[in-house]
């Protein structure tokens, strides 16, 4: 009986660190960023962007609010594929917004949430999405483009 048990003990525990050195090949740890699942790249048109000066008198200013509804384009950036609406409050002046919008595609949408800084590009989290990008997660790269006037949305999603 104790040779059954010792057994039992010991195929469990290489089950058990089986399923760990599994489940730990997904992991990051430090060894720069992993891109995993599907990549989606669009470009917006930034033709709506208006300022509401909240902050107190004109020109920029701390809680100032950028909204926008704007139209975005595949890859080639030839063809309309849907269309973004969000908004953003100004947190450093001079330097940068923190946002909030929706990228509607054909598929479903995708939300996203972080920082858009005045003279560099920047990296915002995935916070969830609808119709094929229900359940997503993940990163979105936001690199300006034309001076500013168009923006690459590099979604990287995972789930």
């Amino acid at each position: 009986m104790k040779r059954i048990v010792a057994l039992v003990c010991f195929v469990a525990a290489g089950a058990f660190a089986a399923s760990v050195a599994l489940a730990d090949r997904g992991g990051d740890h430090g060894q720069g960023q992993k891109r995993h699942g599907k990549v989606v790249h669009v470009i917006e048109h930034a033709t709506t962007d208006a300022i509401s000066n909240q902050g107190g008198g004109a020109g920029d200013a701390a809680g100032n609010i950028l909204t926008f509804s704007n139209d975005v384009f595949d890859e080639g950036n030839s063809t309309k594929v849907g269309s973004d609406q969000g908004y953003c409050v100004r947190l450093v002046v001079g330097e940068s917004w923190e946002c909030n919008w929706t990228t509607f595609l054909a598929k479903g949408q995708i939300t996203v949430e972080g920082p858009f800084y005045d003279t560099h590009e920047s990296v915002l989290s995935v916070t969830g999405g609808t119709g094929a990008y229900a359940n997503v997660r993940g990163s979105m790269e936001l690199k300006s483009r034309s001076g500013g006037t168009e923006y690459d949305f590099i979604f990287h999603l995972i789930g």
